[in-house]
């Protein structure tokens, strides 16, 4: 559907939406760099710290079917608006934590709104355009996500390094509140769907195709994370680099990533299913480059930018769910992040497991690797029950 005229232009509406992803972005991932900040200043160990980071990630998988499945009968605009003005609270309350345990409920409020958020702000992307622009509309939402791990995860780092970690969360929830203010002008004021309930939104969960395509992200997502959860440690210990270059590392990483994004969004417009499958062969070559690739800091550069490429399979598979999920598609959009979530624990512990046997950092990328491939084999999986099941009905674009 596209927006009516008397609405604000779309690019207007996706600036206001894409600030709020950058604001997720910087918080999801600045979290793990302010880690051993916090833990000093609450007065707890590095490994017990980084269950403020798990919290999170339960929030999201938590709280995006819940909000997406009780709040699909209100206005789009109205549950974005109220998901970044808790964004915001639980984001301040972070910076004022006065204890671990307190630091933990705050970052699990976090992550609650952030699936949510995510899923319903597609929904809004895609409704400006065309259908045969959807993707790309949806990717350029998504770029505050990915431009975050550029611009908002260093510098969130660097004034947790000159002024206290705190105000490394502090910028997040102002960060939020501009958004809450920008949605509010220039989202399109709709009203809701009446026929919308828990019930409809669940039907979702009955389509095996669904859970096809949150497995293929669950999995095939994880081999991008274990290599970069990893990646400091790697360049200390294995490339042998000062720790001041890690920072331009991870940012040529979110250039990959934020171009991945753009161009996977133009291709899956084009031909959607051959798109993703293309991405997860790259992203399969590319990680299973990187034991090959770690020792010299230039040609580690280059593979970690090729890796970053592959982060651009989330547009195609958010696409996708919309094509599958019927009806209930705020709650299929929502769990797509809550896919995303699962895929940022299973990397890093499937990563650790290997690094702990004594298979040395570099083993994360042969991990990464087997992750894109299994991944790309559900995937295979669900485009052939697809075609099975329906085949008088056209399938979505090839």
């Amino acid at each position: 559907m596209n927006a009516h005229p008397h609405q604000a232009h779309p690019a207007l509406v996706l600036f206001a939406l894409s600030v709020g992803a950058f604001a997720i972005g910087t918080t999801e991932f600045a979290a793990m760099s302010l880690l051993p900040f916090f833990a000093r200043d609450l007065g707890i160990d590095a490994p017990t710290a980084g269950h403020a980071i798990s919290a999170y990630a339960l929030g999201v998988v938590a709280g995006a079917p819940v909000i997406a499945a009780f709040g699909a009968r209100l206005p789009r605009r109205t549950l974005l608006i109220g998901l970044m003005a808790m964004f915001a609270l639980a984001n301040g309350l972070s910076a004022l934590s006065p204890s671990y345990h307190w630091m933990l409920l705050f970052r699990f409020l976090s992550g609650v709104p952030h699936g949510a958020y995510f899923g319903v702000a597609a929904l809004v992307a895609a409704s400006l355009v065309p259908i045969e622009k959807r993707a790309q509309a949806i990717a350029r939402m998504f770029a505050g996500l990915t431009v975050a791990t550029i611009i908002g995860v260093p510098v969130a780092n660097w004034m947790g390094q000159a002024l206290g970690w705190r105000w490394g969360f502090g910028v997040v929830a102002v960060l939020a509140i501009a958004t809450v203010a920008l949605v509010a002008i220039y989202a399109p004021r709709d009203r809701g769907d009446p026929k919308a309930s828990p019930m409809r939104e669940l039907t979702a969960l009955q389509r095996p195709q669904v859970w096809l395509t949150l497995l293929t992200g669950a999995i095939g997502f994880g081999g991008l994370f274990a290599v970069y959860t990893y990646v400091a440690s790697t360049m200390i210990e294995v490339t042998h680099v000062s720790e001041a270059y890690v920072p331009l590392v991870l940012a040529i990483f979110g250039v990959g990533m934020t171009l991945g994004n753009l161009a996977s969004a133009w291709l899956a417009d084009r031909a959607l299913n051959r798109t993703v499958i293309g991405i997860m062969l790259w992203s399969a070559a590319s990680l299973a480059l990187f034991p090959l690739m770690a020792g010299n800091v230039w040609t580690l550069g280059l593979v970690i930018f090729m890796i970053g490429l592959g982060g651009g399979l989330g547009t195609p598979l958010q696409a996708r769910l919309m094509d599958v999920a019927g009806d209930a598609q705020t709650l299929a959009a929502a769990l797509h992040h809550s896919a995303f979530n699962v895929a940022n624990a299973l990397g890093p512990w499937l990563g650790g497991l290997s690094i702990a046997a004594g298979h040395g950092l570099v083993s994360t990328g042969w991990i990464g690797s087997g992750l894109a491939l299994g991944g790309l084999a559900v995937f295979l999986v669900a485009i052939m029950l697809q075609r099975r099941a329906a085949p008088m009905i056209a399938a979505p674009a090839e």
